[in-house]
């Protein structure tokens, strides 16, 4: 290694999501070209032995370098990825291996910086690394990581929030975002824009880098609460309103505001706008029609409404939007 290199350490452990820790040695890796000689990264894979570690993907990598080599020696970067599993109810859950908690606890403790990617924020958050820190991880473990560690105050809106010298990643392809949000942070702007151009990116999502996803998760196991959501769900395209919910539930406004807030931690109001918006990103991905259909199909009314929504929820505007993810080209119909 160089000495303008710096030593960026991947933790590897067996389940560990794939996309983690090869998304951010492409990144690093183009530096090197777009870069000039003053500029780079040496990666290493460190693991617990130097026998192969097994992916969620089920592919098998092999460490460069054991724990025990890489904590004697000066780390620039520390990045932790996650992994996750799916329980018998099908929500998935973030996974935190004590002994990996350990090793990320050991090893933080000679890095310049550190960088959890997706589901890792959990593993940081486990080793007392995240405490009084706001944060960020994939929405839908969001709530887990809040509820089993109330000292991290947790943002599920963001592809990634630095604090201080402690960046915490959004889910799968937002490693790519923060592994250039940390090239510009050490190289500058220009230079990671070179970079992000070669990997056909951003180099800053537009509009508030919001994850584009509003978790839409069950509200209650009670059947009376599940079938107003799917009664909200089915009638978007009408007034939906607290007092006709209410009524609909057979329960008082101020109880079906209680059990909204305890469910989901948003009033029904806010819950109602997250459907539509769902709904709506989905014609936009997936339809040609207008924004004033589009509008009108979902329960918004005007198009106003529509943008003042996406703003709110996506941080970005339902035009924006179809831009970046409509599945194919087509004629926009009137």
């Amino acid at each position: 290694m160089s000495a303008v290199e710096r030593l960026v350490v991947i933790v590897l452990f067996d389940g560990v999501d794939l996309l983690d820790i090869t998304g951010p040695p492409e990144v690093f890796s183009l530096l090197r070209r777009e870069g000039g000689d003053a500029a780079g990264y040496a990666v290493v894979l460190a693991a617990e032995t130097m026998d192969p570690v097994t992916t969620s993907a089920g592919v098998r990598v092999l460490p460069d370098a054991t724990f025990g080599e890489v904590s004697g020696r000066s780390i620039d970067t520390l990045l932790v990825p996650g992994a996750v599993e799916t329980g018998a109810d099908g929500r998935v859950r973030a996974l935190t291996d004590p002994a990996v908690v350990g090793r990320v606890r050991e090893l933080a403790a000679r890095s310049r910086r550190i960088a959890s990617v997706c589901v890792g924020a959990h593993l940081l958050a486990a080793a007392g690394l995240l405490d009084g820190r706001r944060a960020t991880t994939h929405w839908s473990t969001a709530r887990q990581l809040a509820d089993e560690y109330p000292g991290v105050e947790v943002d599920a809106d963001p592809i990634f929030i630095r604090e201080g010298e402690v960046w915490t990643g959004a889910g799968i392809s937002a490693c790519l975002d923060l592994s250039l949000a940390l090239v510009s942070d050490d190289f500058g702007e220009a230079v990671a824009l070179r970079v992000a151009r070669q990997l056909v990116m951003y180099l800053k999502r537009p509009s508030g880098q919001s994850q584009f996803s509003v978790p839409l998760e069950p509200l209650s196991t009670t059947r009376r609460i599940e079938d107003l959501r799917h009664h909200i769900m089915a009638n978007l395209g009408e007034r939906l309103t607290v007092a006709g919910l209410a009524a609909y539930a057979h329960i008082g406004e101020r109880q079906l505001t209680r059990i909204f807030k305890a469910e989901l931690g948003m009033t029904p109001g806010s819950y109602v706008e997250s459907v539509r918006v769902e709904r709506a990103r989905d014609r936009l991905e997936s339809t040609d029609d207008t924004l004033e259909r589009t509008a009108s199909a979902c329960g918004f009314g005007t198009v106003d409404t529509l943008v003042r929504a996406f703003r709110r929820k996506l941080g970005t505007t339902p035009t924006e939007y179809r831009l970046r993810f409509r599945a194919g080209p087509g004629t926009v119909r009137g």
